[in-house]
Order: C-alpha cells, then sequence, then structure tokens
C-alpha cells in the first residue's frame, strides 16, 4: 500500500493545479447543489418493532384527523392579568380560532374552553390544532405559521406559545461562529506549531475543502435518505478535526525531509507513502467505528454514525491528493512568511527527554498513569443517562417558555403524555364498554399516572386511544417506570401499548442497553484488526485496542462531573430550572441522551486510534532500523510527540468551541470528545503506552510463524520508502 500512496502522492505533486482545481470543483459543486436543492432533514425517531412504534402505526387506523405522528400542534394561552375565561379574553380566542380553522390542512380545532383544555387558576389554557395533508417534515414551519394565526389573542394582552412536542436533540441544529472560533484556534496552533503562515493554512485550507464537499454532499442525500438533523453539526466537528490533523501529519514529515536536503516532489512522495499510510489507516478506524453503529437497532443513530464517516472519508481523500498537491505548488516556499521566534526549536526536544525518562522507569510510569486514569473515570460510575426535555433549552426559548407554562398550569407530566393505544378482541359499540371502562380504570390506578383522558374509539371499534399524563417530567427516570408499569398491564380482551415521546425514548433506551455490547465488542475487535493488518503485531494491537477504552473511561468521567454531578453544567452554557434556589443556580444535573455514550465511543474509540496509530509508526520504523527497543520507544515518542500534541490541542479546540452551541446535545459532545482527546494524548500517548511498550520489549513486534504467513503485506509505515533497514532486526519477531 506504501508504494500504491507513494505513487499517488507523486502524480498529485506532478499536476497541483489540476488536482487543486478538481477539488475547488468538486466542493463547489456539492455544496452548490446542496444550497440551491436544499438539505431535507428529519427527525423521525422511530425504532421498528418495539411496542412505541406499534402504538404509533394504530394512531393512524381510523381515529380522524390529527392522531398520527405530525398531525397535531398545540399552542399554550397564558393570561398575567387575570382569567382566561374573563368575556374580551374569550372573544380573543374565539377570534384566533377561527383564524386557526381557515388555516391549510386545518381539520379541527379545540379551544381552552373544552374539558381539560384550561388550568384549575384559569389562567393557563391550551389549543389544539389536528391536521391532515400536510408535510410532516415541515412540522416547524406549519407550527409558526399557525402560532402567526393566533395573533387576535396577543391583541388582547394573551401570552400565546407554540408547545414543541419534540427533544432538544430532535430540533435542527444550525452552524454558527463555533466553527470560526475552531477553525481559528487551530491556525493558531498550527501557527505555533510550524513558525510559518503559509505551512499554517495548508491544514486549514484542505480541512475546510474536505468539509465543504462533505456537507454537499449530506445535504444532497437528504433528498434520497432520511438524514438526521445532528448530521450537519457531527460532520462538521469530526471533519474539521480530522481533516487539519490528517493534513498535519503529512505536512510535518514532509518539512523533515525537505530540512535533509530531500527534493521537493521526492519528500511529497515518501511523505505520502509512510504517514499517508498511516492516515488511511486512522481513518479506516474511525469509519469502522462509525460503521458498527448500524448494529445498535437504533436507526437515527446508525444513520448518524456512517453519514458522519463521510467527512472522514473526505478528510482521508483530502489528505492524501489535495495536501501532496498543495506541497508541489508550494515548494520550498511551504516555509515562507515565518512568524519570529516560532518553530524554530527541534521538534523532538523534549519529548525525545521524556521518552527516554519513561524507559529508564518504565513500572512507575505505568503505575501512575494508571491511578490517574482511574481516578479520572471513576465519576463516571455516577453518569445520569435519560431524555433531555424543553425544560433543558435555553431560556429564552420559546419551547423553553411553552414548557414551563404547561408544567405550571396542568403539572410536569403533561410535556410528555403517554399515548395508551389497546387492541381489542371484539369489537366495542361505543367507550362505555366494558372492557374499555375497565382499561381506563387500571390505567388511572397506576402508580405515578395523574390524569388519564376520555377513552376515544376508531372507526372498526378495534382499538382504543387513552391519553395519560404522569406525575413527573420527561426527564425523569421515573416517567419511563410509569411507562413500562402501563405496558403490564393484563386486562382481559386488550392488549396494551404505549407511545409518545417518552415511551420512544424509553424503547430507545432499552434497545441501546441491550445493544451496547455487541456494539463494543464488534468496534473493539475490527480496530485491533485493522492495527494487527498494519503492524503484523498482535501484542500491539490488543494494548492499542484496551488503551483506547482507558481514555473512553476519562471522557465519561469528565461528562459525569459536568452534567450528572452538575459541576459545569453552568460553565459549559446550560441554563437552570427555574427553582428559586441560589444552589441550583450554579449546580444543577442534567440528563445525558442515552444514546450519546454509544455515539461518543464509537467517535472517540476511532479517533483515539488516530494517535496511536501514528505513534506506532514512527516507533516501528525506528525498531526496525537498529531493533533497540527502548530507543525505538524513546525515539517514536521524540519525533511525534510534539505534532500529536498540536494534532490533539487543535481537536481540543475544534471541541470546546462548539460547547459554545445552545444545544445540549451538541455540549454533550464536545465536552466528551475534548476531555478525551486531551487525556488520550497526554497520559496515554505520552506515558502510558511507552511505558507499556517498553515492559514488552521485543514482544511488541512478535507474532506467530502462521498468522505472520496469513498477513498481507500492507506495509503502512512506509519504511521500504526511506533508508533500508539492516538485515536481522528489520525483519518482524515471529514465532511459531
Amino acid at each position: 500500500m506504501a508504494r500504491l500512496l507513494g505513487r499517488l502522492g507523486g502524480w498529485c505533486a506532478r499536476h497541483g493545479l489540476v488536482v487543486l482545481a478538481l477539488w475547488v470543483v468538486a466542493a463547489a459543486g456539492l455544496m452548490g447543489g446542496s444550497l440551491v436543492l436544499g438539505s431535507p432533514v428529519s427527525n423521525d425517531v422511530s425504532i421498528p418493532g418495539t411496542d412505541a412504534q406499534r402504538a404509533h402505526d394504530l394512531m393512524r387506523s381510523g381515529f380522524g384527523p390529527g392522531y398520527a405522528q405530525g398531525g397535531t400542534v398545540q399552542l399554550v394561552v397564558h393570561s398575567p392579568q387575570g382569567s382566561l375565561l374573563d368575556e374580551d379574553r374569550q372573544r380573543a380566542l374565539d377570534r384566533a380560532a377561527d383564524r386557526l380553522r381557515v388555516m391549510p390542512h386545518v381539520e379541527k380545532v379545540d379551544t381552552p374552553s373544552r374539558a381539560g383544555g384550561i388550568s384549575s387558576n384559569l389562567q393557563v389554557g391550551l389549543i389544539t390544532v389536528r391536521m391532515e395533508g400536510h408535510d410532516p417534515a415541515k412540522l416547524g414551519e406549519t407550527t409558526q405559521a399557525l402560532s402567526k394565526a393566533a395573533d387576535p389573542a396577543r391583541d388582547a394582552g394573551l401570552e400565546v406559545v407554540a408547545v414543541d412536542g419534540g427533544s432538544p436533540a430532535d430540533k435542527e441544529i444550525k452552524t454558527g461562529p463555533s466553527e470560526i472560533i475552531g477553525v481559528l484556534c487551530a491556525l493558531l496552533v498550527l501557527v505555533f506549531a510550524f513558525g510559518t503562515l503559509t505551512a499554517a493554512l495548508v491544514p486549514i485550507f484542505t480541512a475546510l475543502v474536505s468539509v465543504a464537499a462533505g456537507l454537499g454532499l449530506i445535504g444532497l442525500l437528504g433528498h434520497v435518505l432520511d438524514v438526521p438533523k445532528q448530521a450537519g453539526i457531527m460532520a462538521t466537528m469530526i471533519g474539521l478535526g480530522v481533516g487539519i490533523d490528517y493534513a498535519l501529519f503529512l505536512l510535518s514529515r514532509h518539512r523533515r525531509l525537505l530540512a535533509d536536503g530531500v527534493a521537493v516532489h521526492d519528500s511529497i512522495r515518501r511523505t505520502v507513502a509512510g504517514s499517508g499510510g498511516a492516515v488511511v489507516f486512522a481513518g479506516g478506524t474511525v469509519i469502522v467505528a462509525l460503521s458498527a453503529l448500524m448494529l445498535g437497532g437504533f436507526p437515527l443513530l446508525s444513520t448518524l454514525g456512517w453519514i458522519t464517516g463521510i467527512s472522514v472519508v473526505m478528510a482521508v481523500l483530502t489528505s492524501v491528493t489535495l495536501v501532496p498537491a498543495l506541497l508541489g505548488l508550494l515548494g520550498h516556499r511551504i516555509n515562507a512568511l515565518k512568524v519570529p521566534f516560532l518553530g524554530r526549536r527541534p521538534e523532538s526536544s523534549g519529548w525525545g527527554g521524556l521518552g527516554a525518562w519513561v524507559a529508564r522507569r518504565p513500572w512507575r510510569v505505568l503505575i501512575g498513569s494508571v491511578v490517574v486514569l482511574a481516578a479520572l473515570a471513576a465519576p463516571a460510575l455516577a453518569i445520569k443517562l435519560g431524555p433531555l426535555d424543553e425544560g433543558y433549552a435555553a431560556q429564552d426559548a420559546p419551547s423553553r417558555r411553552a414548557y414551563e407554562l404547561m408544567a405550571a398550569g396542568f403539572g410536569p407530566g403533561s410535556n410528555g403524555p403517554m399515548i395508551i393505544l389497546a387492541e381489542l378482541a371484539e369489537r366495542a359499540a361505543d367507550a362505555e364498554a366494558p372492557v374499555v371502562r375497565r382499561l381506563a380504570r387500571e390505567i388511572g390506578d397506576v402508580e405515578g399516572v395523574a390524569h388519564v383522558s376520555p377513552p376515544k374509539l376508531n372507526e372498526s371499534g378495534r382499538s382504543v386511544l387513552i391519553q395519560a399524563v404522569p406525575d413527573y417530567a420527561p426527564s425523569d427516570t421515573r416517567t419511563a417506570d410509569v411507562v413500562h408499569d402501563v405496558r403490564a398491564l393484563s386486562v382481559p380482551g386488550a392488549r396494551v401499548h404505549v407511545g409518545g415521546e417518552v415511551a420512544g425514548m424509553t424503547d430507545a433506551a432499552d434497545r441501546m442497553a441491550e445493544r451496547t455490547p455487541l456494539v463494543i465488542g464488534v468496534v473493539v475487535l475490527l480496530s485491533a484488526l485493522l492495527l494487527l493488518l498494519a503492524f503484523r503485531a498482535p501484542l500491539v494491537a490488543v494494548k492499542a485496542a484496551l488503551m483506547n477504552l482507558v481514555s473512553l473511561g476519562a471522557a465519561f468521567g469528565a461528562l459525569a462531573l459536568v452534567f450528572s454531578y452538575g459541576l459545569g453544567s453552568r460553565l459549559v452554557g446550560m441554563d437552570p430550572p427555574l427553582d428559586g434556589s441560589y444552589v441550583r443556580e450554579f449546580f444543577f444535573t442534567v440528563p445525558i441522551e442515552n444514546y450519546v455514550p454509544l455515539m461518543l465511543f464509537a467517535v472517540l474509540f476511532g479517533l483515539s486510534m488516530d494517535y496511536e496509530v501514528f505513534l506506532l509508526t514512527a516507533v516501528r520504523q525506528s525498531y526496525l532500523r537498529h531493533g533497540d527497543n527502548a530507543r525505538a520507544v524513546a525515539e517514536g515518542l521524540g519525533s511525534t510527540g510534539r505534532v500529536i500534541t498540536s494534532a490533539a490541542l487543535i481537536m481540543v479546540s475544534v471541541f470546546v468551541a462548539f460547547i459554545a452551541y445552545p444545544d445540549p446535545m451538541v455540549k454533550t459532545f464536545g465536552v466528551g470528545l475534548a476531555a478525551a482527546i486531551a487525556v488520550d494524548a497526554t497520559i496515554i500517548r505520552g506515558f502510558l503506552v511507552p511505558a507499556t511498550m517498553v515492559l514488552l520489549g521485543r514482544a511488541n513486534w512478535w507474532c506467530p510463524r502462521r498468522l505472520d504467513r496469513l498477513l498481507p503485506n500492507l506495509s503502512v509505515e512506509g519504511h521500504e520508502e526511506d533508508e533500508p533497514a539492516p538485515a536481522s532486526p528489520a525483519r518482524p519477531l515471529v514465532r511459531t
């Protein structure tokens, strides 16, 4: 593979203008197409085969307009000055209802004057609009139009806010200044690392091209696939990080070769043959980890995984094609525009000394690293998982205002009612049938159920719909217990199914818990297999997988401290609940969506493997030159320490910048990714990995003879493209 990549890099360097033009045209075409044609997105969180999905399917069978998913819009009305039943306010509500009835696709409007439509203090009411024939994918635009139609109520001094039935993680996430902040921070790190503005701009430019191409392709895929609304932001976060990092690794080696007097085109060929192979394998591990999410049994998570992988593919392609093209065009001008006092320190200074220091005392370093990592991971034992509701949205968000009004007027559970569908064994004549009455009574008797609506039969009389309001908010873990208790009801002649937002997220949590061991096992095994193919060393592959699991523990520990313990929720920009408590103004817990840990695992496992590949490549090359394991570890750390640290700083800067997003899901990913990369590039790659490699000695590169014959020679480290190695130590240590 190294020779093939070397030829590709050499060709791109000789035809730099052609390659540059092709990439610019491709990125501009894909991005322009997505802007012109639009980038459809979906917040479909359905999980085929679950009880909630069965309930939602039954809702479409003969209950009338507005009962299917996305068929109902609710407007909460608040009268700060008095009762909604006041004559003038009642007339204003009637005028608003009349305007709503003539809106497109509106079939029925229920005003607050109906039974159960107004709070006990008569100051909060609910307008329910049922629709038919509208586009559920444009429910947000439809809701805004309906809210605007209720202006007659606002003109009378009433507050009208649309109730959003989704969670914050379901909202479309708009791009904003975080990308700019992340890019500027990355540019600053690159300037310090290289000491020249020209060299610093190359990784930035290639990353922006790869992200633009990836986002354009993802936007166009939205016309044929259900693309999650989180896909764009995840692709941007990961694409920027790996795109800059991969180009940084290539550029660092190219500049070292130029400093050694190697000709420009020969340097590019050798750079892509060596570091390019490491980039391909590093990107492959990220893609494998993300693709394994398809085994999670959660369609949203599966699609989010492989679509995010598109940005990684683009980053790898630009690294092995566009980067050598730019290096060929620039030649020795890559070192132009030098910044005074920066970039003059030898890259191995400091890190080589650290490597030698670790090599002299590996046991002490190993024990100390394990203790520190265990302390960082310990808080993860108390991590709090659960659905996010609008109570955690920004305080100035209309959805949060609606949430608070609903909770004040109708109780916290009104923000996440359970939609209970029962299939009847025999046709019921009306809602007074004994089986229907018993069903409603038993649902109302379940502990944690605050209120049960009157039953509604469908046209065939074989299904009944009952809405039950729990005592608890959607994010309260006790609400999931209520869902399970209702599902456990045994009513002769009726099969009970529970749907609604809370029930759907409960099913998602159950599915995640069931499939998580499978996903973790597949990701670890496939990643270890890739490393085995790359380095032909079983112990190295197993050790790398274990080290990555350790960094994940530290990431989850950071998440628990910030969100589950509430020690940093205010610091990352979360707004506290309005309960009047001074302490909770600064320290309050925030649940982490159940699918987030699995997504974080896949992303972090792949990203952590990047640094492992680059470090092992350098150690392997040194070992093949002289056969001294301890010296090879010190030299490998010395030659890669500065560039890995720079790459990690870039990643951390990008991820921390995204914490500024108001969306809690993005904040969660930003904190977890930043913490894991920081720990991985310092404690693990700087201390733990070198210590273990020194202790293992020549066993690092041991490979059974039979396995050695079976494995293809991919030569990811590209050592044959560099100086020839001595005959004796050059061969891997093979044993039968």
